[in-house]
C-alpha cells in the first residue's frame, strides 16, 4: 500500500482570505516502510508575508520571490501524489488550501476522503492529552531537536515516524502467505495499476561467510541424515 504523508506551509489560515501555499513537503511510504522518494518546493505566493506566518516557518517575500508559482508545479505535484492515500497532520487545513489552489489553477480536486488525519487518531488515542506534532514526539521519544522552525518537508519526515508510531510501529508487512499478483507481476489484476515495488540490487552484496564457516555448515549438515526437520538445500 502507497501513502504520501504530507505538510505544507502557507501565508496564513484560510485561502478564502487571500492567503496562500509557499510550500509543500511530503514522504513516500510504502506498506508504512520510506521508500526514499521525497516532493518538496517552496513556491510563491505573489503577495505579502505576513509576520506571524514568518515566525512560524522563516520563508520570506524575498526568499520566495524567485520561486515557480502553485501552477506551475501543480501536474508534478499531482503526479506525485497520484491516488495514494495522504497522511496529514490536520489534514481540513492543508486539504482547504491544496484544492483552493487546485481549483484556481484550473486542476482536478483532491477528495477529502483520500486524506487520513492523524491528529484525529491522536486525539481519539490518547484522549485529553496534548496531540501537536511535537507533543507527540515527546510521547514517542522521536528526535524533533532540529525543528527550530516549521518546515514542510522536515514536518512530513517527522510526522511519517509519528503515523508509524500511532499505527503499531515500523513494521513491514508480514502477510507471508498473501503473494498477489501484484506483488509478482508490479500490476494489480483488479485495477490494472501499476504497484511498486523495490528495485533489485544493481550488484548484489557479497558473501560474508568465511570459507572455515561454510566448511563447519557442510560438515553439521552432513551429520543431519536422510530425514532432517527442516530442508537443508
Amino acid at each position: 500500500m502507497r501513502e504520501v504523508v504530507l505538510d505544507t506551509e502557507t501565508t496564513g489560515l484560510d485561502p478564502f482570505d487571500g492567503h496562500r501555499i509557499v510550500e509543500i513537503g511530503a514522504v513516500e511510504l510504502f506498506n508504512h516502510m520510506p521508500t526514499g522518494r521525497t516532493y518538496h518546493q517552496y513556491i510563491n505566493p505573489q503577495r505579502d508575508m505576513p509576520q506571524g506566518a514568518f515566525d512560524v516557518h522563516g520563508l520570506s517575500e524575498d526568499f520566495l520571490r524567485d520561486k515557480p508559482l502553485f501552477a506551475d508545479v501543480a501536474d508534478d505535484f499531482l503526479a506525485f501524489v497520484g491516488d495514494a492515500r495522504m497522511v496529514i497532520h490536520n489534514a481540513a487545513f492543508d486539504m482547504k488550501f491544496l484544492n483552493a489552489e487546485l481549483d484556481w489553477c484550473k486542476r482536478k480536486k483532491l477528495p477529502d476522503a483520500q486524506a487520513l488525519d492523524t491528529l484525529a487518531i491522536a486525539r481519539k488515542r490518547f484522549p485529553g492529552s496534548p496531540a501537536s506534532l511535537d507533543a507527540l514526539c515527546r510521547r514517542f521519544g522521536i528526535d524533533n531537536s532540529s525543528r527550530q522552525l516549521h518546515g514542510a518537508l522536515l514536518d512530513s519526515e517527522i510526522l511519517a515516524d509519528v503515523y508509524l508510531e500511532l499505527t503499531g510501529g515500523r513494521q513491514p508487512d508480514f502477510a507471508l502467505n498473501a503473494t498477489s499478483d501484484a506483488d509478482r507481476g508490479g500490476q494489480d489484476i483488479d485495477s490494472g495499476a501499476t504497484v511498486w515495488r523495490p528495485a533489485p540490487r544493481p550488484t548484489p552484496l557479497p558473501p560474508r561467510l568465511s570459507e572455515a564457516e561454510r566448511a563447519a555448515h557442510a560438515a553439521f549438515v552432513s551429520r543431519l541424515g536422510d530425514a532432517p526437520l527442516w530442508p537443508v538445500g
